[in-house]
């Protein structure tokens, strides 16, 4: 199962971005806007990563992160403070208060999620060898593997990230828009045709050795993996 990322932010905004990233990038969310129930959620939930602002309604992300590691069950939960304040003695004070990692607003979603799965690596590193499997297909996401039977599959990168989404939700079908939204990105202008030629790529990689098709294609609605097609 994929990490669960609990994230502490009151911010909505914050919230979208925070949670469209990390879900795009393979994690389970769970979201608290204040500290008390960010604190309850830890407990309760036992999530693999804590997305922490330093600024909330009731408690300073500081206090919840020294609640946090005072507590015998949530000790070793990993955090990433998030916060406006840049100053080195911020820095500290975060860092001092027991966060694992710290990193100030705005900033790149890119960098966030390098962050993420650094830290996540460090605290859980059988988490950086999660495997998908499907029937006979099995990625292996930590070392950016594809097998089929006995087989090697070579993906390039656009090719891997759409079976990755399709893997994840098997039978389930995906519109073009909804392929390009998880594979490409939302920032990222792609005619949606494109998805058309990388699906073609994508089957011609899978089936080389023989293999039967295994992907679905729904005329009008998208694509499915699916052992029945």
């Amino acid at each position: 199962m994929s990490a669960l990322v609990l994230i502490v932010e009151d911010e909505p905004a914050q919230v979208e971005v925070l949670r469209y990233n990390l879900e795009k990038n393979g994690y389970r969310t769970s979201v608290a806007p204040v500290g008390e129930e960010a604190l309850m959620l830890a407990e309760e939930e036992e999530p693999d990563l804590v997305i922490l602002d330093w600024m909330l309604p009731d408690i300073s992300g500081i206090e919840i992160c020294r609640r946090l590691k005072s507590q015998p069950k949530t000790r070793s939960l990993p955090v990433i403070m998030l916060t406006a304040r840049g100053e080195e003695d911020d820095r500290i004070r975060g860092l001092e208060s027991g966060a694992d990692d710290y990193v100030v607003k705005p900033y790149s979603p890119t960098e966030m999620m390098a962050r993420v799965q650094a830290v996540l690596r460090r605290s859980h590193p059988e988490l950086a060898d999660e495997v998908l499997q499907y029937s006979d297909i099995r990625m292996d996401l930590g070392r950016h593997r594809v097998t089929r039977g006995e087989k090697s599959i070579h993906l390039g990168p656009t090719e891997f990230r759409l079976l990755r989404v399709l893997m994840e939700r098997p039978s389930r079908v995906f519109s073009r828009e909804q392929l390009l939204d998880r594979a490409w990105g939302r920032d990222v202008y792609v005619e949606s045709r494109t998805v058309d030629v990388h699906i073609r790529r994508l089957r011609k990689a899978l089936n080389i050795n023989g293999f039967r098709d295994i992907i679905r294609t729904v005329r009008g609605a998208g694509y499915a993996i699916d052992e029945d097609s």
